[in-house]
């Protein structure tokens, strides 16, 4: 069901913006567990339910948040819709997102497609990881989900889209003829070079700790934004990522030395799809969570049914051994 309650949207959302969509949504998962006639119950019946519900309620919570944010602290009216029956996902989240609750049949399925790749890809992520962590303490769901958020809302995980999206908008302004390779190749060295954009020497979207010769989510991802550049008019801003991603890839393999060992990440073009949906850029992150959920939950069943013992990293300091000081002498 992702009707929330009214109580939950009027006293926890309305009443309660905040600013930032991801410490909206942390919120109010906790809360949630208020709502729950039975919250620390770990058997697997109960883990099924909660994680269902939070799925479903995930997409209204984000967007009732981003609309109180838009209203509270941008002065926009105020508009929220009732959840769709019979719809997906996808089609929920730009029924309640759009002030007219618009979208056409390409804009559900590449949203879909985007839902899809982001759900899941293995428990090494860090906020994955950081959901066995805590479920593995026996805390309940709720709990354990606002951790994963926690990790999640820090800008080196979740917040790569927003780093490409700002890096091609840096391109686009700044360099003359990027729709040439030419020229995207010489701005990119100078991005490796330190001299042009944030400094960091990084092409973001690139470079990947488990793919490495290949993103199979970059293939699906790309041939849909194609379609969805088409019939926005922007093709000319889709063949930029794709030189950012030729040319990148080619940079980065002669700077390392190790051939086709550097490729294109999800995040060069899950930015350019969620702007060509109109989709604010403060969502980028939340809409990541709402497929991650789905992930987040196999992940804490898995670690709560399979593991009965509280995981604890162990740590083993390198520094070298020094003798006591005194107060005095410090």
């Amino acid at each position: 069901n992702r009707q929330l309650p009214t109580a939950f949207t009027e006293n926890m959302i309305l009443k309660n913006p905040s600013n930032d969509i991801m410490n909206k949504l942390m919120r109010s998962v906790l809360v949630l567990y208020s709502y729950d006639d039975n919250p620390d119950a770990t058997d697997t019946a109960n883990l099924i339910r909660q994680s269902i519900q939070l799925i479903a309620q995930f997409p209204t919570i984000i967007a009732y948040g981003y609309m109180a944010k838009a209203h509270y602290f941008k002065g926009e009216s105020l508009v929220i819709h009732a959840p769709k029956k019979g719809v997906g996902t996808a089609e929920n989240i730009l029924h309640l997102i759009r002030p007219d609750s618009k979208y056409t049949e390409t804009e559900a399925e590449i949203l879909d497609l985007c839902l899809v790749i982001h759900a899941e890809h293995g428990g090494g992520n860090n906020s994955a990881f950081a959901t066995h962590v805590v479920s593995s303490s026996g805390t309940d769901t709720y709990s354990a989900i606002t951790t994963a958020l926690g990790s999640l809302k820090g800008p080196k995980h979740g917040g790569a889209s927003h780093k490409v999206k700002a890096m091609a908008d840096d391109i686009v302004a700044h360099c003359i003829n990027w729709d040439t390779d030419e020229a995207v190749e010489a701005y990119l060295q100078r991005m490796l070079a330190k001299e042009v954009f944030d400094g960091s020497g990084l092409i973001y979207g690139m470079g990947h700790a488990v793919y490495t010769i290949s993103d199979p989510r970059v293939k699906l991802l790309k041939e849909k934004a194609a379609v969805l550049a088409a019939e926005k008019g922007q093709l000319k801003l889709f063949e930029l990522y794709d030189r950012i991603e030729r040319l990148g890839t080619k940079l980065l393999n002669a700077k390392t030395g190790q051939e086709a060992m550097i490729c294109a990440n999800v995040d060069l073009y899950s930015g350019f799809v969620y702007s060509q949906l109109g989709i604010a850029e403060e969502l980028f992150t939340p809409l990541f969570a709402a497929a991650r959920i789905s992930g987040w939950c196999a992940h804490r069943m898995e670690q709560v049914i399979n593991e009965p013992k509280i995981m604890r990293p162990a740590y083993s300091s390198t520094g070298l051994s020094q003798g006591y000081v005194g107060m005095g002498e410090r």
